[in-house]
């Protein structure tokens, strides 16, 4: 009969016997992906391709043969992406609309996956495994209408078909026979025109946009198709020595989050056109100055970061906007019963996030070691050179003091998108994440602020009454009530704050987002702070959208705006700025960013940014070709 310490001796036995085959694994996916440097670990949580961590899924105590094959596809996956896929020529070709761009990331993913599976039978087994094991997850084998069948999906596995010669997974049978026909009857030609042009990404991309042309997607694919890459790179890169260090980082970074990535990168001209938002920024920010919370300092004149004089954009009247506090938009009783709510929900992810945050703090608090200015005649008393007066007793006593550490003296501001396409699990992640990093930054004596932005109605508000009223004059400008949020003012102790974010759980609070002026109005605060560095950490699943607004403006009106915005903080202010994208590839606007795909990956892409920021050496003034570009 088997004893206790028997199975105690099984368990570490079964563990013992995995290792070896996690390094295995491990050195298969280094040497596919070309990256001898690649860290891949294994973890319960969800798998991910971060910077240059690939994260695999652990293995069970007795993995069967289809987990490990499991396993062995995603690694294979995120290996192939590294080592077969440029972001920079996928960004230059992104379409910008959301079903056309869901479908040019799952054909993309196909096509790297297709060029492993042709080189290695073995590779091409795990990744059918992988795929079969996705699509069981995600109950694609139950589907029997087309409306809940993705055709992204189904374009992918025909894809795969077609450059593989594999047959679909069984688990994805059902969503493929329902697309087949249609697909194959207005894309039929586009489908046979990859084939040869499965190793040239650039190629293999325009048939993809030409493909979602027969599709009926052509609205989609934005208005220009760039040329020629080396134009776009001339707009968007930096010169010299710091592009090529920034190019070879974007493609060691950009795998964790392709699938939702940028939009058409074929940059909006922003040159020759007139700005006339100055007196309504200057009278915006006059409402700021009334709102602001208690015991901050009174921001300054923002005149040396105003936009250039080139930019377009009005308001039409911020006579509607708010500033306001979280506790001001709703009683004490409903924000207590909002942050037990939200409590709630969390209670599952905030052990993850409190990993993450402590494993931040002590990154940070390593960095804060004492140093000692000695022989001082004020101070501590050193008692290291108290001999001295053993030995002479006229000499004077010494005293030591602690050095003033630049780290402390930092502030970080959260800005977070309150849009309704954040509503459900995205806000509530980022809330948490805002709580427990908040709290961690305090505990080491950063100041942090957070804010979120959205508007006070859906598709305009009194602003286009207004407007309405006055004979609808052209071109008016933003259209919407701006409805700016402080959570947390940086002055304000965390345990003062904390119900405050439950207040994002209240329903009809999201609505519209409008980025550009959130970001402005976040940056002008930071830019009132004394602390010698000021960090600004924008979160957003996408890009700015205003109905109101875009409907009497030009489709980009609020894009353009956002562009400028970054360029100002980016080149001109000593703010640092940083962009998480939840599953809307920011790297197109912003010099330092990331992308996720899930919301639960924010905890940690929030906690590297931020451990990444504080472990730079340098912290003077940064040149705009100098900023690591995450993807």
């Amino acid at each position: 009969m088997a004893g206790p310490g028997d199975n105690t001796r099984a368990r570490t036995k079964a563990v013992a016997d995995s290792e070896p085959l996690k390094r295995a694994i491990g050195m298969c996916v280094r040497a596919i992906a070309g990256d001898h440097d690649l860290e891949v670990s294994f973890a319960k949580e969800k798998p991910a391709l971060t910077g240059n961590v690939a994260r695999l899924p652990d293995f069970a105590k007795k993995p069967s043969r289809n987990d490990i094959s499991v396993s062995r596809g995603i690694g294979d996956s995120m290996a192939l992406r590294r080592a077969c896929h440029d972001i920079r020529t996928h960004s230059a070709l992104a379409p910008p609309g959301q079903q056309a761009r869901a479908i040019f990331d799952a054909v993309e993913q196909a096509r790297v996956e297709s060029i492993g599976a042709n080189r290695m039978a073995g590779v091409a087994d795990n990744i059918d495994s992988m795929l079969e094991e996705r699509y069981l997850k995600a109950n694609l084998a139950t589907v029997a209408d087309r409306g809940d069948a993705p055709v992204e999906e189904a374009i992918a596995m025909l894809v795969r078909e077609k450059l593989t010669g594999r047959p679909v997974p069984r688990t994805g049978e059902k969503v493929v026979d329902l697309w087949r026909d249609w697909i194959e009857e207005k894309a039929g030609d586009d489908l046979e025109g990859l084939t040869g042009k499965l190793e040239d990404q650039d190629a293999f991309a325009r048939v993809v946009r030409s493909m979602l042309a027969s599709m009926e997607l052509a609205d989609e694919l934005g208005d220009d198709e760039p040329t020629d890459e080396n134009e776009e790179d001339s707009d968007d890169q930096p010169q010299g020595d710091d592009a090529s260090d920034e190019d070879g980082e974007d493609q060691q970074g950009s795998e964790e989050a392709e699938s939702e990535e940028t939009e058409s990168s074929g940059e909006d001209q922003e040159a020759g056109e007139s700005e006339t938002m100055e007196a309504d920024a200057d009278e915006f920010d006059d409402d700021d100055a009334d709102s602001e919370t208690p015991g901050e300092a009174k921001r300054p004149d923002p005149s040396p970061f105003d936009l250039s004089p080139e930019i377009d954009y009005k308001i039409y009247t911020s006579a509607f906007d708010e500033i306001v506090g979280a506790e001001e938009l709703c009683d004490e009783e409903e924000l207590n019963r909002l942050r037990a709510f939200l409590d709630k929900q969390l209670a599952n992810l905030q052990g993850v996030v409190g990993r993450l945050a402590n494993r931040l703090q002590r990154r940070l608090m390593a960095q804060q070691n004492r140093s000692w200015d000695f022989d001082l005649e004020e101070g501590y008393l050193d008692p290291a050179r108290l001999h001295r007066i053993i030995i002479d007793p006229m000499q004077p006593l010494s005293y030591k003091q602690e050095r003033d550490t630049d780290f402390r003296d930092t502030v970080v501001t959260l800005l977070l998108d309150n849009s309704g396409s954040m509503r459900g699990r995205p806000i509530t992640v980022a809330a948490t994440c805002a709580d427990i990093l908040a709290r961690t930054l305090e505990r080491c004596g950063v100041r942090v602020e957070i804010l979120g932005f959205t508007t006070r109605a859906w598709k305009g508000g009194q602003a286009r009454e207004k407007w309405l009223k006055d004979g609808k004059p052209a071109t008016p400008g933003r259209l919407n009530d701006l409805r700016h949020i402080i959570y947390k003012s940086a002055d304000a102790p965390w345990r003062r704050a904390r119900r405050n974010l439950g207040l994002m759980m209240r329903e009809g609070l999201l609505k519209e987002n409008i980025d550009g002026e959130a970001l402005l109005w976040a940056h002008r605060r930071l830019v009132a702070r004394s602390e010698q560095r000021r960090i600004l950490m924008m979160i957003s699943d996408g890009a700015p959208v205003d109905d109101s607004t875009l409907s009497v403006n030009p489709g980009n009106y609020l894009e353009r705006h956002l562009r400028a915005v970054i360029e100002m903080i980016e080149t001109r202010s000593p703010v640092e700025l940083i962009a998480i994208g939840i599953g809307h590839d920011v790297t197109r606007y912003y010099q330092r960013a990331v992308t996720i795909i899930d919301a639960e990956e924010l905890a940690g892409a929030m906690t590297e940014q931020l451990a990444s920021l504080f472990e730079e050496q340098g912290q003077g003034p940064r040149r705009a070709g100098g900023m690591r570009r995450a993807g």
